[in-house]
């Protein structure tokens, strides 16, 4: 599972990146995380500031919310399902 960085944390190197002084290379180095990680948070930044087309944060940690919620009713259905087979067959006439 990948590290978790605070928000400010985030902010500050996109802060730097935006500045445009240093490298992507050289922020990396300097914060000690990957050239991946700064181009990710940038680009991520430029999307929520709209200066870019995509997703923003807020949307994705929706889909995320819906899908976990979708995921956890289905589950309750495939039980209730399956309650509703076992208890039909004992309802049946002999």
């Amino acid at each position: 599972m990948p590290k978790r960085f605070p928000k400010e944390f985030k902010d500050d190197v996109v802060r730097v990146a935006r500045s445009g002084r240093f490298t992507h290379e050289e922020i990396a180095h300097d914060f000690q995380i990957s050239v991946a990680s700064v181009r990710r948070w940038v680009d991520q930044a430029n999307i929520d500031d709209g200066l870019k087309d995509g997703l923003t944060s807020a949307e994705q940690e929706e889909n995320v919310r819906l899908r976990r919620e979708n995921r956890r009713l289905e589950m309750e259905n495939e039980i209730l399902r399956r309650a509703a087979a076992y208890f039909a067959k004992d309802a049946l006439p002999k």
